[in-house]
């Protein structure tokens, strides 16, 4: 990521995206790098004839849904997610709030090389600082909520992870009437997800008991997870979340289509939402994945372990601080704290192993890894599961073993890792 980069990015991106001129919104979070970007973003998109809509610091959900609101063409997010702040990245939303699809991606990628173009001065585009526009995502946020509830009486200790959400989700929480206790909510371009956030909760689950709150909740550094602490500061993950959500819409006869997670969700989930005869899918990993098998089955709620999770009845796209307030008013509505709610979901013990090999390639076309997994599947007895991927963007082979039974869960995910290790060569 560089400043010439982001320039010849802008100028593919206004060529495909608005070939004619239009409207861009660009967003960020709170990444010291995110002026720079911004501005080189700007002198793209400016030069190449498409007005500019700068609106600052706000989630990456908040930006599809401005991006929607004002009639953009399209829009943008400066952001690394839950990375720390060295690293940044840069989003797109098309018109309708959407991510692109990967046909439009790799019509961007293949125009970064030509020159960066330059309309004449009567066709160049404007820029202009709309910041207090954030209100408008605040008040869409706070009407997801139930108009007859409120959270008066409820002390909640929210954690932005210093990130983009630092100023709209403490704002719509006290409008609601929580007594808040704000976290991570003082950033200084460095701190983005330093020790803080739904990465690293921590200080959350201290925090929580320590002032006798009734819930918590750790957004990511761009805002789209979320994870929550219960009153004991216990941490409750995404698929504990989803769960929640699920059951609640079950019990109120409102649940459409299977509920949709992904590869890596805990066995428990699948286990809990059998008992209740609640239909679940899994996606591959990605937002992205379980977005698409969410439309393909006619489903409307889905989401991973990390806490990304997809309420359609309530927005497009995966909102933290949406989903959180989903999970509130359950909790308002039926009067049972996270604890109880979250119950019923019995998570399975879990290993994540990320073996770095020599070479990448597909692990399951390898006969001596397949043998070792039939093995270690055959010990389970249906008790047990096991994923294994390579990585899509470094050599790494993830491993990832869960059952009830810990001892076994362990030891099968160490003799997996270790075969792999063997087949394809230990990295340098």
């Amino acid at each position: 990521m560089t400043v010439d980069f982001a320039l010849r990015l802008a100028s593919a991106a206004a060529r495909v995206l608005a070939p004619g001129g239009g409207r861009v919104l660009i967003g960020k979070d709170t990444r010291l790098s995110g002026y720079m970007f911004e501005s080189a973003l700007e002198a793209g998109f400016v030069a190449a004839g498409v007005d500019v809509m700068l609106i600052g610091p706000l989630p990456t959900p908040g930006i599809a849904y401005m991006t929607q609101r004002l009639q953009c063409s399209f829009g943008v997010v400066i952001s690394a997610s839950h990375n720390l702040y060295e690293d940044n990245g840069i989003k797109f939303f098309d018109s309708t709030g959407s991510k692109l699809s990967d046909d439009m991606e790799k019509e961007i990628e293949c125009l970064l090389d030509l020159a960066v173009v330059t309309q004449e001065s009567r066709n160049l585009g404007k820029a202009v600082r709309i910041d207090r526009s954030r209100t408008q995502y605040q008040d869409f946020c706070r009407s997801t909520f139930p108009a007859d509830m409120s959270l008066v009486g409820f002390k909640v200790v929210i954690d932005c992870a210093n990130g983009a959400s630092y100023k709209v989700a403490p704002r719509v929480l006290a409008d609601l009437g929580a007594d808040l206790v704000p976290i991570g909510c003082s950033p200084n371009g460095r701190n983005i997800n330093d020790g803080c956030g739904s990465t690293s909760p921590e200080l959350l689950q201290l925090t929580v008991p320590g002032v006798r709150a009734q819930v918590g909740l750790a957004l990511d550094g761009d805002g789209d997870r979320v994870v929550m602490v219960d009153e004991l500061g216990r941490g409750v993950d995404g698929d504990q979340l989803l769960f929640i959500l699920a059951d609640d819409a079950k019990r109120r006869g409102v649940l459409k289509g299977p509920v949709v997670g992904t590869v890596m969700s805990n066995l428990g989930l699948e286990h809990a939402f059998a008992e209740r005869s609640i239909p679940f899918k899994r996606a591959q990993v990605g937002d992205r994945n379980v977005l698409s098998l969410l439309n393909e089955c006619g489903g409307t709620l889905g989401g991973e372990t990390s806490g990304h999770i997809l309420c359609l009845e309530k927005t497009t796209t995966g909102d933290g601080l949406i989903s959180a307030l989903q999970v509130l008013a359950v909790m308002k509505q039926t009067g049972a704290g996270l604890a109880e709610l979250a119950a019923p979901m019995r998570k399975y013990p879990q290993v994540l192993l990320n073996v770095r090999v020599a070479q990448r390639s597909d692990p399951l076309t390898d006969p001596n890894i397949v043998a070792v997994m039939q093995a270690v599947e055959q010990r389970f007895q249906g008790r047990g599961r096991i994923v294994l991927r390579a990585s899509g963007t470094e050599p790494v082979i993830r491993v990832m073993v869960e059952g009830q039974d810990a001892g076994l869960v362990k030891k099968g995910a160490r003799e997996i890792a270790d075969a792999v290790e063997l087949a394809l060569g230990k990295a340098a």
